[in-house]
């Protein structure tokens, strides 16, 4: 299988099913992103009782498998994004006391896919009640879209009565403490394994959610995210649908971290409004001019990859979304087509 130099692609999540993959393939799909579900053992390993344990991460036999499963499928693996589960994280982001065990585990799972050759690991800082798997939190998951589809809304005003999430409220100075000292320690880890960082802005991207102060909703958090680290390491992981949310000039925005060669990959996500209040859409009907953002991804130089998701829920839907992440594969193609000519 040859693939394309230098060009910007289009990619899609993996799943621990090689149907999905094929459905991938059949539509041009050539590089995946695998995620926590796609390492073969991870319902042993990330089992609720053996989170707090040190083989709580990907180990190297399980990263190469699941890696040569994409590349069987005539697929490339671009990243692997929440790698860990978030009960698996949640330690490291508020500085309680199982922080370096759970560190260990990150860093074990970057030396891992550094011998298996996967150059990008895609992470947040988000923290959202214990029991809740999703990452990105929502007011609603029912919000009526075009032709009676349906996608996620988020609403500040319900949000501001949201109960603290954990046993108490933090401080943004804690929050960024805990950051930095995350950074300091595994960026080392990413430069000796020659594996990459991209941070994911806060999903929805406010100032505060449930008495945890976010940091990386707006385009100040991620320089001074980009400053702490000091590295060629960390990353962006640029997600447009946040971008949106946060209503900011996306371009600039690009040009900025471009020419910084801090864009690792990148999220296409439909977006309408932002904040305090926005919904997902099909891409589209989004404010982001996704045109405009693919002329400026070229302009500065960008050489990667772009994941569809967040894709809203269309009729003959089956449990993987298949039908709405069809349409935003074929949304997205004919972009790079339109751009390319």
């Amino acid at each position: 299988m040859l693939w394309p130099g230098t060009m910007i692609r289009i990619c899609a999540y993996d799943r621990p099913d090689d149907r999905y993959l094929r459905y991938l393939a059949q539509y041009g799909v050539q590089d995946v992103v695998l995620s926590e579900g796609s390492l073969p053992d991870h319902e042993t390993r990330f089992a609720p009782d053996n989170l707090d344990s040190a083989d709580a991460h990907w180990d190297y036999h399980g990263t190469v498998v699941a890696k040569q499963r994409c590349e069987d499928a005539g697929m490339r693996v671009a990243a692997i994004e929440n790698a860990l589960p978030n009960a698996a994280c949640d330690q490291i982001i508020l500085g309680l006391p199982g922080r370096d065990r759970q560190i260990e585990n990150v860093a074990a799972t970057i030396e891992s896919m550094g011998r298996a050759g996967i150059p990008a690991l895609g992470y947040n800082w988000m923290v959202n009640e214990p029991e809740l798997q999703r990452r990105s939190w929502r007011t609603s998951l029912s919000t009526p879209g075009r032709g009676g589809s349906m996608s996620s809304s988020f609403d500040a005003k319900l949000s501001a009565a949201a109960p603290p999430f954990r046993d108490r409220v933090y401080t943004r100075e804690e929050m960024w403490a805990n950051y930095e000292y995350f950074i300091r320690a595994i960026v080392p880890v990413c430069e000796a394994s020659g594996v990459r960082l991209a941070l994911h802005p806060d999903d929805p991207p406010v100032e505060e959610l449930g008495g945890i102060p976010r940091l990386f909703g707006s385009p100040e958090g991620h320089a001074r995210a980009m400053e702490i680290a000091g590295s060629s390491a960390s990353g962006l992981n640029l997600c447009l649908g946040n971008w949106t949310a946060m209503g900011t000039d996306i371009p600039a925005a690009i040009r900025h971290h471009g020419e910084c060669g801090d864009i690792v990959y990148g999220h296409v996500q439909g977006v309408q409004g932002a904040v305090p209040a926005f919904r997902e859409c099909y891409l589209d009907e989004a404010d982001c001019d996704f045109l405009a953002a693919l002329r400026t991804l070229d302009e500065v130089g960008f050489d990667g990859v772009l994941l569809p998701g967040h894709v809203p829920h269309s009729e003959y839907e089956d449990e993987r979304g298949s039908q709405g992440m069809a349409f935003a594969i074929g949304y997205v193609r004919g972009l790079l087509q339109a751009f390319e000519a």
